[in-house]
């Protein structure tokens, strides 16, 4: 290896600056070291200036740590200061719950115990649908659907059954099935009465039939369209009631919340079941909704009205509100005013009795894997911590509370 000149004289002053700073170089006979000696007195002062401000730094981030450490202990007396959701919730007579996942619940003791201080109502979220509890045509398996209904009644929760009549989570012999409009229609009839009364008496309200209307508002062609005819949702409704009186029949479907023509679909739809005399009591109102096209709450609140002049109840069944990453404390703020929005329409109307969401926790949530780049849809982040949404709900429903309480002191005082 060969060096160059600049190379060598550089490393020569290297030599000499380092041989300075230790007080170990002895300067060569008739060499001035002067120039050499201040500039390296000026450098060991810029190191001691540079030291200090770290140091400084340093101090301010411990200090800036202890303040976030002393916050969220505020935050953590604060949390138990607020009631859990479903206690403000029974102040209005309203239930406030969430889908719950079987597998979560089984292993997840934090899942299990947010969800049962939290709520008063749960859905299950895939366990009672037709592939799940109806795998083959002579084979029932209804032990994950138990498991979530035992949770609910020792925590003194109502269960929103869902779903009996849908076009998708249909196991391959219904799928791939070649039968004839009789078949099809027991087998429906079946599946319907033998789900239904396997749970009758244990079901506040069931999701009969979901989501059979398309976008623009013509019946979904889905294989029990197909097989049976339109007449397979009079049926469905029917034979739900046959099995079960006492429970709460529901149309529930996705972007028919607010106006539009698919709510006009449905809404003409539920009317033509009410004309024909078929039970139904309710309309569910998903709500999977993004930042980006938001609801109009006065059209929400129109369209929960009309289908109380039907004498119709509604619920939220499946609130969501999907955040496209990053999650920003802005779009968090959004996402906060939403559900707050949404409850308040609720609460303000006679009809709505439910106010549900699909999940609860960002930790288990189906929007990433549907929705690419999108996530944090929920009012627990994945660590179990209470978003601003939490909050936007506990303040709506704390709200509502005292507007009641001093209507009712002043109806009182008159």
């Amino acid at each position: 290896m060969s060096f160059s000149k600049k190379d060598l004289a550089v490393g020569t002053i290297i030599g000499l600056i380092v041989g300075v700073v230790a007080g170990s170089f002895v300067a060569p006979a008739g060499v001035d070291t002067t120039e050499l000696e201040k500039g390296v007195n000026e450098l060991e002062e810029q190191v001691k200036t540079l030291t200090i401000a770290i140091n400084q730094k340093n101090s301010q981030i411990s200090n800036l740590q202890s303040q976030v450490r002393e916050l969220q202990l505020h935050i953590e007396e604060l949390e138990k200061i607020v009631p859990p959701l479903r206690s403000l919730a029974e102040a209005h007579g309203i239930l406030i719950g969430a889908a719950v996942d079987a597998e979560k619940l089984k292993r997840d003791a934090q899942y299990a115990e947010t969800l049962s201080r939290e709520f008063n109502i749960l859905t299950p979220e895939n366990a009672m649908k037709f592939d799940s509890v109806h795998p083959s045509r002579n084979e029932y398996d209804f032990s994950e659907p138990d498991a979530i209904v035992s949770f609910a009644r020792a925590n003194d929760m109502k269960v929103r059954g869902h779903t009996l009549v849908w076009h998708e989570a249909l196991p391959s012999w219904i799928r791939e099935g070649d039968f004839t409009p009789e078949e099809w229609r027991d087998i429906l009839r079946e599946h319907i009465l033998t789900e239904a009364k396997h749970y009758k008496g244990q079901i506040y309200a069931w999701d009969v039939v979901n989501e059979a209307v398309e976008e623009d508002g013509s019946l979904r062609d889905t294989v029990w369209l197909q097989g049976i005819g339109p007449e397979y949702l009079d049926l469905a409704f029917r034979w739900a009631h046959e099995a079960d009186p006492e429970a709460l029949l529901f149309y529930n479907d996705y972007g028919a919340e607010g106006l539009g023509s698919k709510s006009d679909a449905v809404y003409n739809l539920v009317k033509g079941l009410l004309e024909r005399g078929v039970p139904i009591h309710g309309v569910g109102l998903q709500m999977h909704v993004s930042l980006e096209e938001p609801p109009n709450p006065q059209d929400v609140a129109a369209n929960i009205k009309r289908l109380n002049d039907l004498g119709l109840e509604v619920h939220i069944t499946e609130m969501d509100v999907r955040i496209r990453e990053p999650a920003t404390e802005e779009k968090l703020a959004q996402q906060a005013k939403l559900y707050r929005e949404m409850l308040e329409v609720c609460l303000s109307a006679e009809n709505c009795k439910a106010f549900v969401m699909w999940g609860f926790t960002d930790a288990h949530s189906w929007i990433p894997g549907f929705y690419r780049g999108y996530g944090f849809a929920l009012i627990f982040d994945d660590s179990y911590r209470a978003k601003p949404a939490y909050y936007a709900l506990a303040y709506a429903l704390a709200e509502g509370s005292n507007r009641a309480s001093d209507a009712s002191s002043e109806n009182q005082d008159a």
